[in-house]
């Protein structure tokens, strides 16, 4: 099967290490990524580097095997698997460190409320003032901008502005 295409021989490779116990896996694994070619095949890659990291982390070789994982997340999150993003966050959390929670900003999706207080606060208004534009009370603002913040990735209101511009012009696109 390896010898018919590259990609075969790729997915041989993975299926080798994945049965292969122990320190030797980690060799098959290496000649997998090795591979000529590996960005025809992002989805597969980034599984190869997911069943990497995770035989890694298995056998405490925690840093490497966090670099596979984090690979392999922004590969999973780029396609749009959320799955596999899932699964990898998971394992990278098992290895003690923690996933971030920013995706990639074409994949935001904010509610029209959302959006519209997110707007008002970029420009500088205080929760307050929104409150009183949208009929709403401060704390709801407070709740909504709180709950706004992890989508695009951002811990405060000065990255606001920045984020939603990111949005539009990824929109744009």
């Amino acid at each position: 099967m390896a010898e018919l295409s590259p990609r075969l021989e790729l997915l041989v490779l993975t299926c080798e290490a994945l049965t292969t116990p122990g320190k030797a896996a980690v060799g098959l694994f290496e000649r997998a990524l090795s591979l000529p070619g590996p960005e025809r095949w992002p989805f597969d890659v980034a599984r190869v580097r997911l069943f990497y990291g995770e035989r890694l982390r298995r056998l405490r070789a925690t840093t490497e095997g966090r670099e596979q994982l984090a690979q392999a997340l922004e590969a999973f999150q780029r396609l749009g698997a959320k799955p596999w993003v899932a699964r990898t966050a998971a394992e990278l959390r098992a290895g003690g460190q923690s996933a971030p929670t920013a995706v990639r900003p074409g994949a935001v999706t904010l509610t029209a409320q959302e959006l519209q207080i997110a707007k008002l606060a970029a420009t500088g208004l205080t929760n307050k003032q929104i409150a009183e534009r949208l009929f709403l009370s401060h704390r709801t603002i407070g709740t909504h901008l709180y709950q706004i913040y992890p989508k695009p990735g951002i811990t405060s209101r000065a990255a606001l502005r920045d984020a939603l511009s990111q949005l539009d012009t990824d929109e744009d696109d």
